[in-house]
């Protein structure tokens, strides 16, 4: 019985301390599966900070950062604006018309009609000495009056060239040789002459318009080709001004002829 009792006490007395070792290490367990687990989610970050108030600073500060960036509301990507492409394309639009403007006159110009002017012979090629060059670069033409022109060349030597390429001219003309100059006096013109002049100058006109009309297009085309970078409110108004432009050039070119079709039709 004695032997039971001393074995009960031994017993008790050893318990708690073998139930706070226990404990102990259970605790001393979890702190180093803490640690542990603290050390490895560190050793995976570039720039530890002990502080998490710190660390969400800099998270915020790097999102400013990036939303410096030009971006839509939409969060989509960057947004390009589309160039003005509208100033390149009238300026190039009235460039092409105006030239057709300027052949036509050049054309008319080179037309006989009853009436002297000064420019009726400036197409006239005339050849000297193996060289082609045109009248006006050779000799002054001026208009003595109504009916009479006086061609003065630069160089008297080639007085007799400048008769020859004259006379061979479909202008009609037999010009004089009156010291170092000539004098081509300007007949009248014939019916038949009128009406060849008038189909030329029929002519003419469409040719310059159906240039005008081209160009027109191409600049059409151009702002068709710039697509959906163009806003399409702009792509009207800049189509609208094409087509004003068109028909302020095509009244130009009407103008010239109906001028030169009165001064035909005078004699």
């Amino acid at each position: 019985m004695a032997l039971y009792l001393r074995r009960a006490m031994r017993l008790r007395n050893t318990m708690p301390t073998t139930l706070y070792h226990r404990s102990s290490n259970a605790q001393t367990c979890n702190i180093s599966h803490f640690l542990l687990s603290h050390n490895h989610q560190t050793s995976h970050s570039q720039n530890p900070s002990p502080f998490p108030s710190f660390a969400l600073l800099r998270d915020s500060r790097r999102g400013f950062a990036k939303g410096k960036k030009s971006r839509d509301d939409s969060g989509g990507s960057t947004m390009e604006l589309a160039p003005d492409i509208g100033p390149s394309v009238k300026e190039s639009a009235s460039s092409q018309m105006d030239a057709a403007i300027v052949a036509l006159s050049r054309e008319l110009a080179k037309l006989r009609t009853g009436r002297a002017s000064a420019g009726m012979l400036d197409h006239i090629i005339v050849e000297t000495e193996g060289v082609k060059m045109q009248l006006n670069h050779l000799a002054v033409v001026s208009v003595i009056d109504s009916k009479t022109l006086s061609v003065n060349p630069y160089d008297p030597n080639t007085v007799k060239a400048l008769e020859r390429a004259i006379v061979s001219s479909p202008l009609g003309l037999n010009p004089k040789v009156d010291g170092e100059r000539l004098i081509a006096a300007i007949p009248p013109l014939t019916k038949e002459h009128m009406q060849a002049m008038c189909k030329v100058v029929a002519k003419s006109s469409e040719d310059v318009k159906q240039s005008i009309r081209r160009a027109r297009q191409k600049a059409l085309d151009t702002i068709k080709k710039a697509g959906s970078s163009f806003p399409k409110d702009e792509a009207k108004r800049l189509e609208k001004e094409i087509d004003e432009l068109t028909k302020k050039f095509v009244k130009s070119a009407d103008e010239l002829c109906k001028a030169k079709e009165k001064e035909i039709a005078q004699g």
